[in-house]
């Protein structure tokens, strides 16, 4: 078998609009193809030997053992990839269970679908699976536990902490979007102008000036004390010196510990002799250049979380310890506690791992024990001085116990330090008590606190904060998205898509938008090039300036990677036509409609999606749809009118008028021959365009009057509409340069060229390399019909194919329609437009099929200026 290809799906996609983190594998299963799992000796039972658990996948059968069944029928090799794969990631402690498999079209090629976790976990689990299969298949060994060693190791890389995850759960619940910004902890929670960041229970709304005041500990605890707030006493040393003269003012016990540490590092507490002072000081100022020594104070650990100033958890911590039962030794019994499943390293897990470092075996030297000995039945011993669960410490939710006294002293804490999210570290002999006055006192105030002792304690109720931590990020009623319109099509997407952006910034927006001319963001064009796919889309709805996004979803961006955005306000889908066929598995229109309808399947149930009312295939779409449907035409047609009858949204044009129909009135918006988009109301593709984008701003809150203004002073020019329709005068020559790239494209150029008036007319033109010979043939042919004279050029990408194949496939096109035409073969494009305009006749036209229009449209303006320097020749 053969890996073709992995695509990682993030985002809605051609399989499914709600498993959105999908793995595409392109599969070819070469021999198998002739040898489902029934043709395979005994692959059957090694598979399920190796495997047990597979025997729980249900399959098609819909009942355990669903998939054995299949397999005993016999099934192929794609399908039982898809099985294993799946089963790979719960077995490595990563729950996955979405996954189909679907022929490619290719005799043995398969795409293979399963949902995952973790990108590069996904996709190492498909390379395992196929690797898997074919060893059984052939009667190989094959090693499962170093496999899942490997895959839980990359999901452990990949995971995020237990903090973020928890708030980035609880924003999922509530529909949030959120991005992950680096491989750690950065997430950016929400869009563009609402969005807010996190980096573990750090927010962008955290003071940096209190984070610094935290991390000093003497000076946070002199706040503290300055506002009567329990604190235990302390003195800050620099150097060993300093130690007697410490203890001495503040006697024995005392804790020593790093001024600015966290997780419990360096902390020695109980101190009661000057040994074990000297030991914490070297201990302490191994982490920081200055140390504290402080009264320690008697009684249990308690972590109180403060969020938005508000005390929303407590937690009892305990430090990593173990009970004797008179015969296992402490080495045994460490062993017995890391068994607990809830145990892994560092934060994969509720509990982290205890490992016995030079902490336990101090405490064990204090107690003269060793690792060998045996602990006596009931004797309970401490491994740790400190009760942090990163050392494997346990914590037992205590919030409904926390006195109000305590709780209010907190809450005050807080603020008097300045974090909106804080951890506050407490000793108290009795939590229910207030603290203070012998009972007990704040030892610190932590940033960035950890959440997993109160979302999963190991006794007590769990506490849902990462749903605290959002709420005060996004109170009720704060908007967390943008408006997001999706536009989808075969021809019209980036004109559709400017067009609205530019209502948008009319109305007083801040548009971001995608296109396959660059990333636009408040009509600044960010970067150049195709931009019509989901990373461009993550760009725009991350921008901080963007209140309004309007987004070209292109079929390959939707094919490569889903469509990156989850859900959308409205949607449009311009029109369906072939194009692209034959690539990715898309042989034929309407499967190309099922990859479009993706973007209608994403428009929110309260929102819209707008339908080209003239195209058969798109209406076909409107079925079951689960939002609300709006539709476009050229006339009133009964399918507009029965549906605006009906209380639905409609755009047309009526007496020459670009009219909306909405909320049951029916309004004149702007004369079609005034919108320059148009080109005097003659290119009905345009004026389409316009329909759309006028009902998709409608629909998206755009007021009327921005509608209007919007489609009188948007032009067909290289600023507003950089290479659609771009029209240049050369005297009384016209030069138009344009992205029309496929029949359909063409066929429209057609009916507005007829309406220009009598005149000869030039085309340059060229075929995308990656379309069927046919396609590059059809646009020949059509072109053979519209102009009096052919230039043929090719792409500087001619996309796999030589530029002479291209060239011979235009020219059997032209030929079968018309034999005795002009044709002029000039492959550079400089050379091919020079040509054209060389020779023209007084009044023609000019037509300059683009490909990077940037390009051509340079090339234009200097030959256009090099004539009317006085240039007359070309080559001369």
């Amino acid at each position: 078998m053969n890996i073709e290809d992995i695509k990682v799906l993030k985002g809605p996609n051609r399989w499914s609009i709600k498993r959105t983190d999908l793995i595409q594998v392109t599969l070819d299963i070469q021999e198998y193809e002739s040898l489902p799992s029934n043709q395979l000796e005994g692959f059957t039972e090694r598979l399920f030997e190796l495997i047990p658990s597979l025997y729980s996948h249900r399959c098609s059968e819909g009942r355990a053992g669903g998939f054995l069944q299949r397999m005993l029928d016999g099934t192929w090799m794609g399908h039982i990839m898809e099985h294993i794969a799946l089963e790979l990631q719960c077995l490595a402690g990563m729950e996955c269970g979405f996954g189909r498999t679907r022929a490619e079209g290719r005799p043995g090629v398969y795409y293979v679908v399963f949902s995952y976790l973790f990108p590069k976990a996904g996709a190492f689990a498909a390379e395992a699976a196929v690797d898997l299969a074919d060893r059984l298949a052939r009667g190989l060994h094959f090693d499962l536990e170093p496999c899942l060693a490997r895959l839980a190791q990359i999901g452990r890389e990949e995971r995020m902490g237990p903090s973020t995850q928890a708030i980035v759960d609880a924003a999922t619940r509530r529909g949030i979007p959120w991005r992950r910004l680096d491989e750690n902890s950065l997430v950016m929670l929400g869009h563009g102008i609402h969005q807010r960041r996190i980096r573990a229970t750090m927010a962008d709304s955290t003071s940096n000036i209190a984070v610094e005041t935290v991390q000093d500990k003497h000076l946070a605890k002199k706040i503290l004390m300055e506002s009567y707030l329990p604190v235990p006493q302390g003195t800050v040393i620099s150097n060993i010196s300093g130690l007697e003269g410490a203890i001495a003012q503040l006697g024995y016990p005392v804790a020593i510990k790093p001024l600015d540490g966290n997780h419990g590092r360096g902390v020695s507490s109980h101190v009661v002799d000057l040994t074990s002072a000297r030991k914490g000081f070297e201990k302490a100022s191994s982490h920081s250049h200055e140390v504290i020594v402080e009264k320690h104070i008697r009684g249990e650990d308690y972590r109180l979380l403060v969020v938005g100033h508000k005390l929303v958890a407590a937690a009892r911590r305990t430090p990593a310890h173990i009970i004797g039962n008179g015969r296992a030794t402490v080495r045994e019994l460490i062993v017995e506690q890391n068994s607990d499943p809830r145990r892994g390293k560092g934060h994969e897990n509720f509990l982290t791992r205890i490992e016995a470092d030079h902490q336990t075996l101090a405490i064990l030297e204090e107690n003269g024990l060793e690792m060998d000995s045996v602990l006596a039945l009931g004797t309970r011993l401490l491994l740790k001085y400190t009760a942090n669960l990163s050392t494997g410490g346990t914590s037992e939710d205590v919030t409904g116990l926390v006195h109000p006294q305590t709780k209010s002293m907190a809450e005050r804490a807080s603020r008097i330090v300045g974090l909106d999210i804080c951890g506050i570290d407490l000793v108290a002999l009795d939590i229910e008590r207030p603290l203070g006055g012998g009972n007990g006192a704040i030892i610190e105030v932590n940033a960035a606190p950890g959440l997993r002792m109160h979302t999963h304690p190991t006794k007590g109720d769990a506490r849902d904060v990462g749903k605290d931590v959002v709420d005060m990020l996004f109170p009720a009623g704060v908007p967390f998205r943008v408006p997001i319109v999706a536009v989808t099509g075969t021809n019209g997407k980036t004109s559709t898509v400017r067009l609205l952006a530019h209502m948008a910034q009319v109305a007083g927006k801040k548009a971001g938008c995608t296109t396959t001319e660059g990333i636009y963001i408040d009509g600044q064009c960010i970067t150049e090039g195709d931009c019509s796919g989901p990373i461009s889309a993550g760009t725009v709805l991350s921008d901080p300036l963007v209140d309004y996004a309007v987004l070209e979803c292109a079929r390959g961006g939707i094919l490569r990677a889903g469509l990156g955005f989850d859900r959308s306000m409205v949607s449009i889908l311009t029109n369906i036509a072939e194009d692209h066929l034959g690539l990715d598995g898309i042989e034929d229109v309407e499967a190309l409609a099922i990859v479009k309808r993706t973007v209608l399947e994403t428009t929110q149930p309260d929102g819209l999606a707008i339908i080209n009312a003239d195209d058969p295939i798109a209406c076909r779409l409107a079925a079951g749809l689960g939002c609300g449907v709006g539709y476009f035409g050229m006339v009133a047609s009964p399918l507009l009118s029965e549906h605006f009858s009906k209380g639905g949204a409609v755009a047309y044009i009526d007496q020459g008028w670009l009219t909306l129909g909405w909320n049951g009135i029916l309004q004149k918006i702007a004369e079609v021959r005034k919108m320059p988009l148009t080109m005097g109301g003659k290119y009905d593709c345009m004026v389409q365009n316009c329909l759309a984008a006028a009902l998709g701003a409608r629909a998206s809150g755009i007021p009327v009057g921005a509608i209007a203004v919007g489609l009188c002073t948007f032009n067909p020019d290289e600023k507003m509409n950089l290479g659609r329709m771009n029209t240049f005068q050369l005297g009384s020559n016209r030069i138009i340069v344009d992205y029309a790239h496929n029949s359909h494209g063409y066929r429209e150029l057609a009916k507005y060229l007829s309406r220009v008036g009598p005149c000869r007319k030039t085309g340059i033109i060229t075929g995308t390399g990656d379309r069927r010979d046919k396609d590059i043939a059809e646009i020949g042919s059509i072109c053979a019909q519209i102009f009096d004279r052919l230039v043929l050029r090719t792409d500087r990408n001619c996309r796999g194919r030589k530029p002479k194949e291209i060239i011979e496939l235009l020219l059997t096109g032209i030929r079968e329609r018309d034999r005795e035409m002009e044709v002029v073969i000039e492959i550079p494009e400089t050379m091919a437009i020079g040509r054209a305009l060389d020779s023209l006749e007084e009044g023609e036209l000019v037509f300059i099929s683009s490909d990077d229009s940037r390009a051509t449209l340079e090339i234009v303006k200097n030959e256009i200026l090099k004539r009317k320097s006085g240039y007359r020749k070309y080559g001369t």
